[in-house]
């Protein structure tokens, strides 16, 4: 059976002063506080939400 890529974020700045399309995309991915991590499957979807919100999270490539 073949394994699903992941990615894991990290955010890394806080959603205080943004739009509120970019902090409901950072609840979409499952972050929502400062230091906060999550791993995420590695989909198109995915990779557009984190087009939005590139400067407020760290992704390490998963497996």
């Amino acid at each position: 059976m073949a394994t699903k890529k992941t990615i894991t974020l990290k955010q890394v700045r806080s959603a205080n002063r943004r739009p509120e399309r970019q902090t409901g995309t950072l609840i979409g991915l499952g972050l929502n506080k400062l230091g906060r991590t999550s791993t995420v499957e590695d989909t198109p979807a995915v990779r557009g939400m984190l087009k939005k919100v590139q400067h407020l999270v760290q992704v390490e490539e998963g497996k």
